[in-house]
């Protein structure tokens, strides 16, 4: 269907607007295999965007292909992706195990039993699959919508806010899922609120503010790539208030603060920063214990692009 040097999300100058409010202004993207998380804030686009990819919306402008294909108006391509919404999209008349196996039946498996009941593990729902998915707590539901999506083994999944209502044992078990599928080749898209989640489960991210593409990739690089803004980072040593005095005549060091016993240091590159502050702690004789960035965080990276 595709070449491997071909991205398995593809988005060129897309835009989509309702009316005169512009809700995807030009964004330009590529997703490959592996984790990508999809960061903003509420109204910034990421379910409209979400929506495209997966040939629900038409683009007001622009292109869209999955896996090398158009994704509007193409049924060939739900062959090949998963789709949770964040809505709770589930029949509450259905049991868990009728709810999958429908969409089964919809994707014309040959052993709609069968390929659900493998699904439904995969989710660990299967202690709970016999019960209406009516009386499923937030987080059943979450799951159960999970396995109907991956029933079909998709190449690609989709998925908007996936843990909503997760407690944490299984916000662990479905991390460890995207996981492996991802170490499978896999493409895994997801949106989340959750930036320790995300920080913690994606490869790279793509970061929207007001309908537009503000960063992608990995954030530690994004972060790296933020000149305009000093690297902060704590300092404890065997003298801090020496190392302080030494560091202040570093070039590459915008300024220290000592507080409540901590090191403070503000730097405007960080690599410059690096080979400073081992001078300056050789030149005032003391020994450095600790350095820990405070400022690395993609809750960082994010509020930065957010606030720009």
């Amino acid at each position: 269907m595709t070449s491997a040097a071909t991205p398995a999300i593809q988005f060129r100058n897309v835009s989509r607007w309702y009316g005169n409010v512009v809700a995807v202004n030009d964004v330009t993207f590529d997703v490959g295999p592996g984790v990508t998380g999809l960061l903003g804030p509420n109204g910034a686009g990421k379910s409209t965007i979400l929506h495209i990819m997966a040939g629900l919306l038409r683009p007001s402008a622009g292109e869209v292909h999955v896996l090398g294909q158009p994704a509007w108006r193409n049924p060939n391509i739900y062959r090949h992706i998963g789709l949770v919404p964040e809505r709770e999209a589930v029949y509450s008349f259905l049991t868990g195990r009728q709810f999958v196996e429908l969409a089964a039946h919809l994707h014309r498996l040959p052993d709609p039993a069968r390929a659900a009941a493998r699904a439904i593990d995969l989710v660990d729902m299967a202690p709970a699959a016999s019960r209406p998915t009516g009386d499923y707590s937030k987080g059943m539901k979450q799951r159960i919508k999970i396995a109907a999506a991956l029933v079909h083994d998709p190449q690609i999944l989709i998925l908007d806010e996936p843990f909503n209502g997760a407690d944490p044992r299984q916000r662990l078990q479905l991390t460890d899922l995207f996981r492996t599928m991802a170490r499978e080749g896999r493409t895994i898209l997801y949106s989340s609120h959750i930036l320790e989640e995300v920080e913690r489960l994606a490869d790279t991210v793509l970061v929207i503010v007001a309908g537009r593409l503000a960063a992608s990739g990995d954030f530690r690089q994004i972060r790296a790539l933020m000149t305009d803004r000093p690297h902060t980072f704590t300092v404890r040593s065997s003298d801090d208030r020496a190392l302080a005095a030494h560091l202040l005549a570093e070039p590459s060091i915008r300024g220290v603060a000592l507080e409540d016993g901590v090191l403070e240091v503000r730097a405007d590159e960080l690599l410059a920063a690096a080979r400073a502050l081992p001078a300056a702690a050789r030149q005032a004789g003391v020994t450095i214990h600790e350095v820990r960035p405070t400022d690395e965080s993609l809750e960082s990276v994010f509020s930065y692009l957010v606030r720009r």
